[in-house]
């Protein structure tokens, strides 16, 4: 019986007769150990009857073997489609996270054809990493599927972080009253049982455990979870050896399969007349699965049980277990079973973390490599071995552990290249820190170790350095130090120039020596593009290469959905929305954007914000901008990310520019070309002298110009020279420097660089009180950004029109602008022909998800058909 908990209970409740309309949902239920999450699932159960009910559990055994718990959600059903298979180890092939989750999506709409679907997980603090993020995608998916998915958590303990952005509720104690009604049918006099109110703290478990263990302990200062721990414990004292051996098989072993446990017991000589006394202490029964009471249960009979007697239990379990249907959990126990180094185990743990990492079990690949390690006899394999377990580690996510099992290493002595391996990863390590800016040093110490003795790895470091460095941001000065200390440390092969020759030379000699060696390492797409892909979006950017940065982003679109990457297909898509930002192609970007925070609230993670920045910087709506820059700015400064800064500032400066607000753009655009990063400090150049004239400041206009022609006429773009062009216009007043801006960007496809222009050679004019020239060029200037979305710039256009005797023409609000970015892109993807299901597939939602938004999108926009949503001029 249940006593209490109402608002908690209203709460399922309501989600579940929101399922059983279609309306699906989650619910994290969290508490303390013992407070009732697990008689919640049970009410949870009563009041979905007519549900199908789909159960699993965490389990801190299983905690870091890939899939392990939605292998029990999912495992058992019949005609499991092939991504699943792969994940749980099926059928051959690579684990590809979206493809699971969307199979697995399939699999439980299909399920809810017939009726509607529960799903309970308990001890969601253990859930392994790859189930916790594809039920989290299935939790964020089921809104328009009639399911509920119900997960309960220790509270404070760490908890998978997929588990954060999900609706939740925290079951506190019990009041006394609630307290004393659990405690009535125990037939405690009214003092004990006072006494166990107080020391249980509202606690159900507590409450009813602790009159078991001798009516009640001397209150102490251990958790509550601790006391509860002991009074299961109490119930192993006087029970004979071997039920006590069999209790501890069961607690060794995490699958719950009576089988495997009764094999094991079997080879321990335990006779079977044992698990009737077993079930007799309650706590645990043999069923079709072996069931505890309760998780601490189980972890009390584990902990109780000599060191040598759960030795014993996993050896006997790892005996018991197939070597070729479960070779990781044999590997597993095998590594439980004894104390001292094993080659044999160890090795076997290494072909596990192999395993486990083509399954993408990164997690699981570290906690088998660090046990490989401990196990490992011989030195040099212990120390590689240690070595590849802190960057599975980090790749998991784990940096402070990282960090302690790299400081393992620093107790041997180690070569050269081990001192640099152990610098690599201590730079990455303070990488992931983010508010640490240390990592570009520690990758330079690496190669500078390295320059004799491996001068190919050495310049790689350095590579990695300059990454880092950028990411953190010029202004600190860390990348021109990486730079200069790469020239002085490391030659590269006579006759040849790589990256690393070209950005030395880009800082230490400029542009005009640097663009043509940066031109020939471009040439090959191998030596950049597939190896730093992020690094050559940036250089072609510094090099105002359109052609460049397109070729870059189709490589990256191609292989991100040829090899179904989701992070290089997420920066293919940033990349080709900034791209279409700067072309003047905002549908083109939006889509771009909505698909890439599919992709990024698939895998639970935050999506890539540079995209939006330059698309909110283009239209220029003053509210958006001021909302998204604040709070970038916030991020960036907490996690020390000088290149987010930049940008921001950039914008701002875009943003303000428009506006004609131009000392806080002068400002915004000073800081941004100060900082000095690549692409970033360039494109801010034209905003500060645009700024700096409006304002007065002609010297500061006048010096970033000199700095603008030098970067633009070495790369030679139309795109460069155009926008050079009417910046040198505005600081000299030549109209010939107009007319030649406009040219150099009528030839290529730099629209909102081109009405820029039209505008800057329009307000010039109405100044030379030439208002009939003015207007030709202040009308093609409203009309093209108008167009394009150009919202700020075109008001400015509107009104250096009206200023000319002449009213701008009123656009209407594009179709588009009704709607959500999501929806913008489902309307264009259905508008081009798509099914539902093929817009599913490209979003990672269900096709029951896609219809419902589809009814949004015609309720919007005043219509009822796809066929209409088709002629509609704006969205298709």
């Amino acid at each position: 019986m249940l006593i209490g908990r109402n608002d908690e209970i209203r709460r399922i409740e309501d989600l579940i007769g929101a399922a059983r309309q279609a309306h699906g949902g989650a619910l994290v239920v969290r508490g303390e150990p013992g407070i009732g999450k697990s008689a919640l699932l049970d009410r949870v159960r009563q009041s979905a009857a007519d549900f199908a009910v789909i159960e699993a559990s965490g389990s801190q055994f299983e905690s870091e073997l890939p899939f392990a718990v939605l292998h029990q959600v999912l495992g058992h059903q019949d005609e499991l489609p092939e991504p699943l298979r792969i994940a749980f180890g099926m059928a051959t092939g690579t684990p590809e996270m979206f493809a699971i989750g969307l199979a697995a999506l399939d699999v439980l709409g299909r399920l809810a054809q017939r009726q509607p679907v529960l799903c309970l997980i308990d001890d969601g603090q253990w859930l392994d990493d790859s189930s916790a993020k594809v039920l989290t995608f299935l939790a964020r998916r089921i809104a328009s599927e009639p399911i509920a998915m119900v997960f309960a958590a220790r509270d404070g303990q760490d908890e998978p972080p997929s588990l954060d952005g999900l609706p939740g509720v925290t079951l506190g104690a019990l009041p006394d009253a609630d307290a004393r009604a659990l405690l009535r049918a125990s037939m405690l006099d009214e003092q004990v049982r006072d006494r166990i109110v107080a020391e249980a703290r509202g606690n159900p478990l507590a409450l009813l455990e602790l009159p078991k263990a001798g009516g009640f302990a001397m209150p102490d200062a251990s958790s509550t979870a601790s006391r509860i721990e002991r009074s299961f414990q109490a119930r192993l004292a006087g029970l004979p050896g071997d039920v006590r051996l069999l209790l501890t098989l069961a607690s060794a072993d995490p699958t719950g399969d009576p089988g495997l446990v009764w094999a094991a017991a079997r080879q321990l000589g335990i006779d079977p007349s044992a698990g009737g006394a077993a079930e007799a202490s309650e706590l645990v029964e043999f069923g079709t699965r072996v069931r505890f009471c309760h998780p601490l249960a189980r972890s009390a009979v584990y902990r109780a049980a000599e060191a040598g007697q759960r030795h014993i239990a996993h050896g006997a379990l790892a005996d018991a277990t197939d070597a070729l249907t479960d070779p990781d959990r044999r590997a597993w126990h095998r590594a439980q079973s004894g104390t001292g180094p094993d080659e044999s185990v160890a090795s076997e743990l290494e072909r596990s973390a192999d395993r486990a990492r083509s399954r993408g079990g990164v997690a699981a690949a570290a906690a088998f490599l660090e046990r490989a390690a401990a196990l490992s006899a011989d030195s040099g394999k212990r120390l590689d071995r240690t070595f590849a377990a802190v960057e599975a580690k980090l790749d998991a996510g784990g940096a402070e552990t990282a960090v302690n099992l790299l400081s393992t290493v620093e107790l041997n002595p180690l070569d050269t290249r081990g001192q640099a391996k152990a610098d690599l990863l201590r730079g990455k390590i303070a990488f992931t820190r983010h508010t640490d800016d240390s990592g570009p040093e520690f990758m330079m110490r690496a190669a500078k170790r390295l320059a004799d003795v491996d001068p190919v790895w050495s310049r790689e470091c350095f590579l990695d350095a300059v990454e880092m460095a950028m990411f953190v941001g010029r202004s600190s000065g860390i990348l021109d130090t990486v730079l200069e200390t790469a020239r002085d440390t490391v030659r590269s092969e006579p006759g040849t120039v790589d990256l690393l020759d070209a950005l030395t030379a880009l800082a230490s000699e400029g542009h005009k020596t640097a663009v043509p060696l940066l031109r020939q390492v471009f040439a090959d797409e191998r030596a950049v593009w597939t190896r730093r892909p992020a690094l050559a979006t940036m250089i072609a950017g510094e090099l105002w290469d359109y052609d460049m940065h397109a070729a870059v982003v189709g490589w990256l679109m191609k292989t991100g959905r040829t090899s179904g990457s989701p992070m290089v297909l997420r920066l293919g898509l940033a990349q080709t929305a900034v791209s279409a930002t700067l072309r003047g192609e905002l549908p083109r970007a939006i889509d771009a954007i909505a698909e890439e925070e599919a992709i990024a609230d698939a895998m639970g993670v935050p999506p890539m914000v540079y995209a939006r920045i330059h698309l909110v910087a283009m239209r220029g709506r003053r509210k958006e901008a001021a909302e998204l820059f604040g709070a970038t700015s916030a991020v960036a400064t907490a996690l020390g990310i000088g290149q987010l800064a930049a940008n921001v500032d950039w914008a701002t400066a875009v943003v303000h520019n428009g506006l004609a607000e131009y000392p806080t753009a002068m400002e915004a655009a000073r800081k941004a070309t100060a900082a000095g990063d690549l692409y970033v400090a360039g494109i801010s150049q034209p905003e500060l002298i645009e700024a700096a004239v409006r304002c007065g400041e002609n010297d500061i206009a006048a010096a970033e110009l000199e700095s603008l022609t030098e970067r633009t006429q070495a790369s030679g773009s139309p795109r460069g020279l155009g926008v050079a062009s009417y910046a040198r216009a505005l600081v000299t007043g030549d109209e010939d420097d107009y007319r030649a801006a406009i040219d150099y960007l009528g030839t290529g496809t730099a629209a909102p660089a081109l009405a820029r222009a039209h505008l800057l050679y329009g307000e010039w004019l109405r100044r030379q009180n030439r208002r009939t020239d003015a207007r030709e060029h202040l009308r093609a200037a409203h009309e093209q950004l108008s167009a394009i979305g150009m919202e700020a710039f075109a008001s400015r256009a509107a009104d250096e029109l009206r200023a000319t005797g002449e009213q701008a023409r009123s656009r209407t609000s594009p179709t588009y602008d009704q709607l959500t970015m999501q929806e913008q892109h489902i309307a264009r993807l259905v508008a081009t022909g798509a099914t539902s299901k093929e817009v599913a597939a490209r979003l990672f939602l269900s096709p029951r998800t896609i219809d419902a938004h589809l009814r949004n999108i015609f309720r919007k926009l005043g219509i009822s058909s796809r066929r209409q949503l088709r002629d509609l001029p704006d969205i298709s």
